[in-house]
């Protein structure tokens, strides 16, 4: 038990490292092509800081543990909303650009509604089971394409932003990438395997362990990244962190995962799916309270009760 803990805590220390190291140099690799902020967070800073959830869910995947899966995307993007936006916000409010409060969340919403619908066959069909198949996962994977289209068409519109320059070379640059990638590849498996040792020795399941320990610790970079970045008083890079990310989870690493192997959904996590629904819609419903496309601190208070509430709810579930 103590051997594995400690894989486990090794695994997410690659795993937030190799995270760092990859937002790094692909943030300065982008910067030298002088790309948005905004676009910046939607795609390189939210893709890297999303790394270990693909990686955790591809190797999960493989070896056909679905309750990780799963759990580590819904867990993952629930805590992204709430505790990652939530203490962003508790530091100073969080500014919102008009495009990403009627195109980018709304997506975010759309993405939730789309992963309900295909996970849930058994409402629509009671002779089928609750799998997402791999044409889902392919069909998941063409949104993704929608979205990265939207994204190029917002890279190419005129802006008068201060481009900061690049923080390194261009090669060193690409050495971040690729230590990033393989301290996320190693992290992923450590954690994987040695997280659904713990649960089976401990008697909780594995679901548990994806919505909880491994969805808090492949969401570290979120974190992390958002939290910096609004102390810097970069609200694009925080905002566009998360929605990118939540994004780019379902559309992209589900997607990529039900690919690899078809996905064996529990009906039990409907409950968790609504209220990721719900509070994707609660981000959007904010932009309008209060002083308008701001995410203030009250809000992000709670957030974070919210957050509490839903973690003591998965405690009392085991």
């Amino acid at each position: 038990m103590v051997i594995q803990f400690i894989i486990f805590v090794l695994g997410f220390v690659f795993l937030i490292y190799g995270g760092n190291f990859l937002v790094d140099g692909s943030s300065s690799l982008a910067k030298q092509l002088k790309i948005r902020d905004i676009v910046i967070g939607l795609t390189i800073v939210s893709f890297g800081t999303s790394a270990p959830e693909l990686t955790v869910n591809i190797i999960a995947s493989l070896q056909h543990k679905s309750d990780i899966t799963i759990g580590n995307i819904i867990g993952s993007n629930i805590l992204n909303i709430l505790l990652v936006l939530g203490l962003s916000a508790l530091f100073t409010p969080i500014s919102v650009k008009h495009s990403t409060i009627w195109k980018e969340i709304p997506f975010s919403v759309l993405a939730v509604i789309v992963f309900f619908i295909m996970a849930n066959d058994k409402l629509i069909n009671s002779d089928t089971k609750n799998i997402i198949t791999r044409s889902d996962g392919l069909l998941l994977i063409c949104f993704f394409i929608i979205f990265l289209a939207y994204i190029i068409s917002l890279s190419r519109q005129r802006f008068e932003e201060h481009i900061v320059p690049p923080k390194y070379s261009l090669i060193v640059s690409l050495l971040f990438i690729i230590l990033g990638l393989f301290g996320l590849i190693i992290g992923g498996k450590m954690v994987v395997n040695s997280g659904s040792k713990i649960a089976r020795e401990l008697g909780v399941s594995e679901g548990l362990i994806g919505f909880s320990l491994i969805a808090v610790g492949t969401s570290l970079p979120e974190l992390f990244t958002s939290v910096i970045a609004t102390i810097k008083k970069n609200s694009d890079i925080a905002i566009g962190n998360v929605v990118g990310s939540n994004i780019f989870n379902i559309f992209w690493i589900l997607g990529l995962s039900a690919t690899v192997n078809p996905i064996n959904y529990n009906p039990e996590y409907n409950f968790d799916l609504l209220i990721l629904i719900f509070t994707s819609s609660l981000l959007f419903i904010f932009m309008f309270t209060g002083k308008k496309a701001t995410l203030h601190r009250i809000e992000g208070i709670l957030f974070l009760i919210a957050y509490v509430c839903y973690i003591s709810f998965l405690i009392i579930r085991g």
